[in-house]
């Protein structure tokens, strides 16, 4: 994610995160660990170390802009799921499509695609940072997460969100702060056009301040919770707050 003030700072940040979490790990795991399960607490407490590092770097006036030189990605822009065919919603089986937006707030929301389609929209052009090491630049629209929340009207006592899709399960929690940043969109639209099935549809979130598996594509539910319920990938030992 890009600083305004300091167009170098994404880089920065993210080696500096890369290069600290590898470096306590390292030096950790080679100065008296037992075994296997030494291993795991202390790469548990390195990640959680990361984590405090990487919020405390956590800026809502910072934002990431692609290049003016980057390309869309178009048809290039790769495609994942987990379930073992291309998810698509079928309505003659499912009913209708919506989003509900649930948890802690005072006015559950249930949104058809028209719902979203009629919200404020927000249209930017970033990038797709991948865990994998590459880059994508799309232009996206949607609805700021932050609207949803404020439609809803989120209880203070929200900290964290849960989105969930119907591919197979997927899912993935986020802080409060890096969900309602206001480049976190539930995006309906890409490049122009509404979103295929290879790209999420009818909705998906994407940001560019986390890296690309927590943006959950295929979505069908937005529920704030008090406590982290962890992730598809997170829970597989992947970063959770994967910020970039």
């Amino acid at each position: 994610m890009k600083d305004d003030r300091d167009p170098s700072r994404f880089l920065d940040r993210r080696s500096f995160i890369q290069l600290t979490g590898t470096a306590v790990t390292t030096a950790l795991l080679g100065c008296g660990s037992r075994g296997p399960e030494d291993a795991q607490k202390v790469l548990r407490w390195a990640e959680g170390r990361n984590e405090g590092v990487e919020r405390a770097l956590f800026r809502h006036t910072s934002i990431d802009r692609a290049s003016r030189s980057a390309k869309l990605a178009g048809e290039a822009f790769p495609v994942y799921y987990v379930s073992k065919t291309l998810p698509v919603w079928d309505a003659s089986v499912r009913g209708p499509w919506s989003l509900e937006v649930s948890g802690l707030v005072r006015r559950p929301l249930k949104l058809s695609l028209d719902d979203l389609l009629n919200l404020k929209q927000t249209r930017q052009r970033v990038n797709h940072y991948c865990v994998e090491g590459w880059t994508a630049v799309a232009d996206w629209w949607g609805v700021r997460v932050s609207e949803l929340a404020r439609l809803a009207d989120v209880s203070p006592d929200a900290k964290y969100v849960d989105f969930q899709s119907f591919d197979d399960g997927y899912h993935e929690s986020w802080d409060i702060d890096s969900a309602l940043h206001r480049q976190t969109l539930i995006a309906y639209a890409m490049d122009g056009r509404l979103l295929a099935p290879a790209h999420g549809a009818p909705a998906r979130l994407h940001s560019p301040i986390k890296l690309g598996y927590k943006s959950t594509k295929f979505l069908t539910r937005v529920v704030f919770m008090p406590r982290r319920n962890g992730g598809y990938w997170s829970d597989q030992g992947y970063e959770w707050y994967a910020g970039t």
